[in-house]
């Protein structure tokens, strides 16, 4: 098997919640660091031991714990703003890899639930801690609590995620560049 074709199956056995916790910045890279041989398979706390086992079938690898140094295996969860709190600082809407929050600068925000991945990276940015964690799957755990729906899902909307950003940034270069030439253009 070729390294994209690997890269691929990887890729298509973690939960996408693009959590970061593997230690890489999405389940894309982290599979392509498992298919060169740069990480472990067991980094995924989302996927837990079912994820684990089907990394190990694709890679040949033995089955490891879940190194517990990125975290540990747990029911799904789904982040919940406290709207009287919200200030509206936008930080958690750039910080949402699934674009599962909604809000405008200044106004209150809040989660789209089926689209949470609950990857918790919108906790750390709130500047009045007004977002927490809920269970959403009950007793279920790993690949238990996710269906291979929900991964899709999520990883569809983190591709648009990454689009819009790279298309947003564009945009804001290509109004710089020609605000400067306008103003170059100016008679002194």
């Amino acid at each position: 098997m070729n390294r994209p074709e690997l890269v691929d199956l990887l890729n298509d056995a973690l939960p996408q919640t693009q959590c970061t916790r593997c230690g890489y910045p999405d389940c894309h890279a982290y599979a392509q660091a498992m298919a060169e041989g740069d990480a472990e398979i067991n980094q995924c706390p989302p996927g837990g031991a079912e994820g684990i086992a089907r990394l190990a079938r694709i890679t040949g690898r033995p089955a490891l714990p879940l190194n517990h140094e990125h975290g540990t295996e747990g029911p799904r969860q789904l982040a919940v703003i406290d709207e009287a709190w919200c200030i509206g600082c936008t930080l958690c809407l750039k910080a949402c890899p699934a674009d599962a929050i909604v809000g405008g600068p200044k106004l209150m925000h809040t989660v789209i639930d089926p689209q949470c991945t609950g990857c918790e990276l919108c906790i750390p940015v709130c500047p009045v801690d007004c977002i927490s964690l809920v269970n959403a799957s009950g007793e279920q755990t790993g690949w238990n609590a996710w269906s291979a729906a929900q991964a899709q899902e999520a990883r569809e909307r983190y591709a648009f995620h990454t689009f819009r950003e790279a298309r947003d940034e564009s945009e804001r270069v290509a109004r710089l560049e020609a605000a400067a030439r306008a103003r170059a253009q100016r008679p002194s």
